[in-house]
């Protein structure tokens, strides 16, 4: 099963056992590799299944109906999305995961569309499965200065981090996927707009996927068009969930209209890898400044009055305690 979507002109296919067909985004070549991908046959050391039809069926001659077994049994109950957990989240160990396609390419991580569902059943989600880049094919260009203020409980990992060594490459990536799908968690729980965090394995983030049925993606804000957009109330939607944020001590430090989502009148804010903590990090202020002002403008060029994002500065700045 293949798709293409309608904003991506590139689609990909994994099939078991390492085939590939299909045409693909050059920037997606690295998923093939992923270890979320991997087959462990009956016996291999690094299968883990909790119960005596999930190893089975792994030995079976014939595959799954889909691309890889549910990998919800290789994540530690702690690399899994808090709860109460949605309805939707399928959970069963029989369940398998198909690729759809692949929704958004990016410097740092792709997202790609999986659905996982429960063979002989109408148990079905569509997800959207981000993907970090190793260290040799990823471009976090600002990684410096969203860093400041992290640090790693290793001091051998802080200062292979801060050399930029090939090991510190990788705890970089491991660092961003862990503080994205930390944060997602915490905000959610929280009640900000952001996907539900469903499972981390590795360097995949598996969220809730933010789109129709038949996996059209969801426009992001700067493809939403002002007539078809109530502007007052989607700046009070941000506004809430900027709030959120700052009161945790938190700062998108990234937003803009590109990720931020719209779908059915809901805001969604996306892409929090990079969140930054105001009060550790020394440029913590600037951070949250530059994100109401930089999503701020999209709304003002749309009609949104000016003093409104300096007042919203203003609120979260007094928010995060930084008055």
């Amino acid at each position: 099963m293949r798709k293409r979507f309608a904003d991506s002109d590139s689609f990909v296919r994994i099939t078991p056992k390492g085939g590939r067909r299909g045409r693909r985004s050059d920037l997606a070549d690295d998923a093939f590799d992923h270890p979320a991908f991997q087959w462990f046959p009956e016996g291999d050391d690094e299968a883990d299944y909790s119960d005596e039809a999930s190893a089975s069926a792994v030995g079976a001659d014939t595959p799954p109906q889909g691309d890889r077994w549910s990998t919800w049994d290789r994540s530690t109950p702690t690399e899994k999305g808090p709860e109460p957990r949605p309805d939707w989240v399928v959970t069963e160990l029989g369940a398998v995961d198909t690729e759809l396609g692949i929704v958004k390419t990016g410097k740092e991580a792709d997202v790609f569309l999986v659905e996982r569902a429960v063979p002989g059943t109408d148990r079905r989600t569509l997800m959207a499965a981000k993907r970090y880049r190793d260290g040799h094919h990823r471009l976090f260009h600002r990684d410096s200065g969203y860093l400041e203020g992290r640090s790693h409980k290793e001091s051998r990992v802080s200062r292979a981090m801060s050399k930029r060594s090939e090991f510190g490459k990788q705890a970089i990536a491991g660092q961003w996927a862990g503080a994205e799908f930390a944060a997602l968690s915490r905000l959610w729980l929280a009640g900000a707009a952001v996907p539900y965090p469903v499972q981390i394995v590795g360097t995949e983030i598996l969220m809730e996927f933010v789109g129709d049925e038949s996996g059209a993606a969801a426009p992001r804000l700067a493809q939403v068009r002002p007539e078809d957009a109530d502007l007052d109330d989607l700046w009070s939607q941000l506004g809430h969930s900027l709030s959120l944020l700052a009161r945790d001590g938190y700062a998108h430090g990234d937003l803009s209209a590109y990720n931020i989502l719209v779908h059915q009148g809901r805001l969604v804010i996306i892409d929090v890898p990079q969140i930054v903590d105001v009060i550790a990090n020394p440029r913590g202020r600037s951070f949250l400044e530059r994100d109401v002002r930089n999503v701020g403008a999209w709304f003002v060029a749309r009609g949104l009055p000016e003093h409104r994002v300096e007042e919203l500065t203003a609120e979260l700045a007094f928010d995060a305690r930084l008055d």
